[in-house]
């Protein structure tokens, strides 16, 4: 969420900056400044009536003292009188304070100045890639056949017991799971990323905190009952580790990773997109998160980003790094990098991970601080990315490491996790 005070002080240079997200933020920006002219005009008229109230309360005290009780009387029948119109302002400021956060909410977060513009995902940016060449290989076997020819996924059972985009991991696909998870999860602690195990649901607060409430709660598994959100990424619980929380400067950044279930429910989701692993609505997920200091958090995106790509090298598949441009964003990043792995047999790019810069845009929801070497409060900086989603991962690895004789050679990276290195 957008802080109102800068809003207040830049509300030219915001609505320039949300051009590049294709949002025409002026009809909100207008209407926000105009509740806050008028919340600002009662908190002055309630200030003003408090003050005469309690002048006028210290009045009756000295008039009883005085025996003139017929004075004290009429005074205290103003301080009545005042009490109605003090509780009339009160209620008038809250409902002006909750159209005011209704209105923020509505505002995307503003994009870094290195977005391009652009509104369709053709118009992202190439940073750089990496890996064999991408190129379609007409003899590879796309990565539903090899999972169905080695028993490694059953598609068809996931849609017994659940449904579609349910899959049921068997025999050495399950270990293959376990194998991927275990190295990113080993990768992450080596970089200094503290492992977290969190819940797989989260509430309401939680999801509003990082984003996902009001902007995505279609896309949410939603729990009626409870009113409980089945977590989208594990990102949601574990940035919201630090709701409401003032942490130490010298404690930043805090390096935070979590492997978890996944849950999006990807309405409207079908055709050839969705085959095999390419869109799931259940899947696992390593997650990295900083919270990091305002000044830092740019280079501590790009540490993130490295990262990634020191796993997508390790796994030996082709990949490309995208800078997303402002209409192919997210609502809350400032800045966001896609990697793209290449899936041979389908001669597609796969999306396998989004690492973004949030800004303050978490933190000002979350009310995450910290003071700084002047005692000041600040608001710190939250990053997250996956490292990595691991379907696609596990469709570009199987196609990519192919044999002539069908069978699938898994990295050297992966050996130690495994009792053995390939499926034949």
């Amino acid at each position: 969420m957008l802080q109102l005070q800068y809003i207040q002080q830049n509300s030219a240079e915001v609505i320039e900056r949300l051009k590049t997200k294709n949002f025409d933020a002026k009809p909100v920006i207008d209407q926000l400044l105009k509740v806050d002219e008028e919340r600002r005009g009662t908190q002055v008229k309630l200030d003003a009536l408090l003050t005469q109230s309690n002048a006028v309360s210290k009045e009756i005290g000295m008039l009883m003292g005085q025996g003139k009780k017929e004075e004290a009387e009429q005074k205290k029948q103003q301080v009545a009188s005042n009490k109605q119109a003090i509780a009339d302002l009160e209620q008038q400021k809250r409902t002006l304070e909750e159209q005011q956060k209704d209105l923020l909410v509505k505002l995307p977060n503003t994009p870094h100045a290195s977005v391009p513009k652009g509104k369709t995902p053709e118009e992202n940016e190439k940073v750089r890639g990496g890996g064999p060449e991408a190129k379609a290989n007409t003899k590879a076997k796309p990565h539903w056949e090899i999972a169905k020819q080695f028993g490694l996924i059953d598609f068809e059972l996931g849609v017994k017991i659940t449904g579609a985009g349910f899959p049921v991991y068997m025999g050495k696909g399950a270990q293959l799971q376990r194998a991927l998870i275990s190295f990113f999860l080993e990768e992450a602690n080596i970089k200094g990323y503290k492992e977290i195990q969190p819940p797989l649901m989260v509430n309401a607060e939680s999801g509003f905190g990082t984003g996902q409430l009001p902007d995505k709660e279609g896309q949410m598994y939603h729990v009626t009952e409870d009113n409980l959100y089945m977590i989208p990424t594990s990102e949601v619980p574990v940035t919201n580790l630090y709701r409401d929380e003032i942490v130490k400067e010298e404690e930043l950044p805090i390096k935070l990773t979590a492997y978890s279930q996944c849950f999006r429910r990807e309405a409207g989701s079908y055709g050839k997109d969705v085959r095999g692993l390419n869109r799931l609505h259940q899947f696992d997920k390593v997650e990295i998160v900083q919270i990091a200091h305002p000044t830092k958090s740019y280079d501590v995106l790009e540490e993130m980003v490295s990262h990634v790509e020191s796993l997508m090298q390790a796994l030996g598949l082709t990949y490309r790094i995208l800078r997303l441009c402002g209409g192919d964003m997210s609502f809350g990043s400032a800045l966001t990098y896609d990697f793209e792995a290449y899936s041979p047999a389908q001669d597609k790019w796969l999306e396998v991970s989004s690492v973004s810069n949030f800004e303050t845009f978490q933190s000002n929801r979350m009310k995450l601080r910290f003071r700084d070497a002047n005692n000041k409060m600040q608001l710190a900086h939250t990053l997250n990315g996956s490292a990595l989603a691991l379907p696609r991962i596990v469709a570009s690895l199987l196609e990519t490491h192919q044999q002539a004789d069908g069978s699938i050679e898994l990295p050297m990276v992966l050996h130690k996790y495994l009792s053995w290195n390939k499926i034949s």
